[in-house]
């Protein structure tokens, strides 16, 4: 903990008040390359908070991309901040945290209100815009996170109203890809049942409870595994598609938590 209050001192807090307003100026700006400084400040934060990442396959970088994934902790944020150049999508409560939600800002973050219906077409056409520019958007598809023994089944509302929007912003080629995250160690040795209740962020801890148990945890090895594109074209079958990207990110993550070599993908679905 000594480690991580001189750390916050003498880097991080720098770094925070040297380059947010920088990033704020670069966001309202309009400009291009707005996700070197995200990136910079999400490695800082996985050196903070204890992350060790692995990655395993590669993001896709050239051509828009909807990252569908498992979710775990508030510290899944900072992992996949630091390897790929990604916007999120969140819950719209993230909205009204203060601080959180103006850092959420500078990374062009999207909000969706899960208990509207009619909130998925308003998020998914800024998605569909993101995705004509040629970013890269990260959507946490079971709609809540989970301790990471399993992986609860995707919500295909988002990925379906998405279609519809993509092609009304112009984006095209866009692909899926499944990605598994998995917290594999704590200080050396297998994560358990009982520490995967710590690292997760569970219902029935508070915010300032999760932030605490993290703080004061040891070092957490984890891995990102990122599979294989598949075509989201506007005619695709959502179901299908979403049914294919959740199948995949199950098998890595029972291969990432037993230790054993990832599955061969299935082939895309149509």
């Amino acid at each position: 903990m000594i480690f991580r209050v001189i750390f916050f001192v003498l880097v991080y807090l720098p770094f925070l008040l040297i380059f947010v307003p920088i990033q704020w100026l670069w966001v309202r700006s309009g400009l291009p390359h707005w996700t070197i400084i995200p990136r910079l400040f999400h490695q800082l934060g996985a050196a903070f908070v204890g992350l060790r990442v692995t990655v395993i396959g590669q993001p896709v970088h050239d051509r828009p991309v909807l990252i569908v994934s498992n979710h775990i902790s508030w510290t899944d944020i900072i992992a996949i901040g630091s390897v790929a150049p990604v916007t999120f999508v969140a819950k719209k409560d993230i909205e009204t945290w203060g601080f959180v939600a103006f850092m959420a800002g500078l990374q062009k973050t999207l909000y969706v209100d899960r208990t509207r219906r009619t909130d998925a077409r308003r998020t998914s056409s800024e998605m569909a815009r993101r995705l004509a520019d040629g970013g890269a958007v990260l959507l946490f598809a079971e709609g809540q996170s989970d301790i990471g023994t399993h992986v609860l089944p995707f919500r295909t509302a988002l990925i379906g109203a998405a279609q519809h929007a993509m092609e009304e912003a112009g984006a095209r080629d866009v692909v899926i890809q499944p990605l598994t995250i998995s917290y594999t160690r704590l200080q050396g040795l297998p994560v358990s049942r009982n520490e995967r209740s710590i690292i997760a962020w569970i219902k029935s801890k508070s915010v300032r409870e999760n932030i605490r148990e993290i703080l004061h945890g040891g070092v957490r090895e984890m891995t990102l595994a990122f599979g294989t594109p598949m075509p989201l074209a506007q005619d695709a079958d959502r179901k299908k598609v979403s049914k294919a990207a959740e199948i995949e990110v199950r098998r890595m993550l029972v291969a990432l938590n037993r230790g054993l070599p990832l599955p061969v993908a299935a082939p895309p679905a149509q």
